[in-house]
């Protein structure tokens, strides 16, 4: 959840934030310097050759080898549709910024902990990439999470007094006005399209991390997207484990 210190928005990470330990305070296994984690390795690709297939972030010409996505999605998990959806938004995320360097697995990593995928609370994504499930967090009120007035009257959580995070990728619906961008083309950033939530998730993470291959930067970028110790340690476990299961290592 975007701008918000808390340790999770849904039930299975609140099991892992109470079980972490923050590792400001203790060293960890992967950690270069107290307050920054080495980043995970970015996880290898294929690409389909030629064009073709579906395109599912703006200017992305070339989509993952379907048999590549097949396999990758048996071995980690992933839902293809999500899967397909997370490689498209880094590689539009390298084109328009080169320097940021971000990986697949660590966007995929981010949407494993805010929502399975899309799939939290038995939903799914459709072939559009359109959650059918409904994706909301829990409310902003102080009960146990931070405070955040509603921002958006409603419309994108159904609560016009408090916010909810929304969507695959968790954004608070103040953060979405800034942050959200139409990943599929369909002229509409729409938080609750997973091609949609991952481009602008790729985005945001970019701007606030800047260069995601050196330890500063990876950290600063999960850190602004969840303000948790236990979070963040979180999703570089999953994006090791995912670069490690399509064959990558680390």
């Amino acid at each position: 959840m975007l701008r918000v210190k808390r340790f999770v928005v849904f039930a299975v990470t609140v099991v892992i934030a109470s079980a972490a330990l923050s590792f400001w305070v203790i060293p960890q296994t992967g950690q270069e310097s107290r307050g920054a984690l080495v980043p995970p390795p970015l996880a290898s690709v294929r690409s389909a050759s030629g064009a073709g297939g579906i395109t599912t972030a703006v200017n992305v010409t070339r989509n993952p080898d379907a048999e590549w996505l097949i396999e990758a999605s048996g071995h980690t998990g992933i839902p293809e549709r999500a899967l397909r959806a997370y490689v498209a938004a880094v590689t539009a995320a390298h084109d328009s910024s080169p320097q940021c360097g971000i990986g697949w697995n660590t966007l995929a990593a981010i949407g494993s902990v805010e929502s399975d995928h899309g799939r939290h609370g038995g939903g799914s994504l459709n072939v559009a990439g359109q959650a059918t499930g409904q994706v909301v967090g829990p409310s902003l009120d102080g009960a146990g999470f931070a405070a955040i007035k509603d921002t958006d009257g409603g419309v994108l959580d159904g609560d016009a007094e408090w916010d909810h995070a929304v969507g695959p990728m968790q954004f608070i619906p103040s953060t979405w006005d800034l942050a959200g961008r139409d990943g599929n083309g369909d002229g509409v950033a729409d938080p609750f399209n997973i091609d949609d939530a991952a481009l602008s998730a790729a985005g945001y993470l970019c701007a606030r991390g800047g260069d995601l291959t050196t330890s500063r930067g990876w950290t600063a970028a999960i850190y602004a997207y969840n303000q948790s110790d236990a979070y963040l340690q979180e999703v570089r476990q999953r994006a090791v484990r995912y670069a490690r299961e399509t064959g990558t290592g680390g």
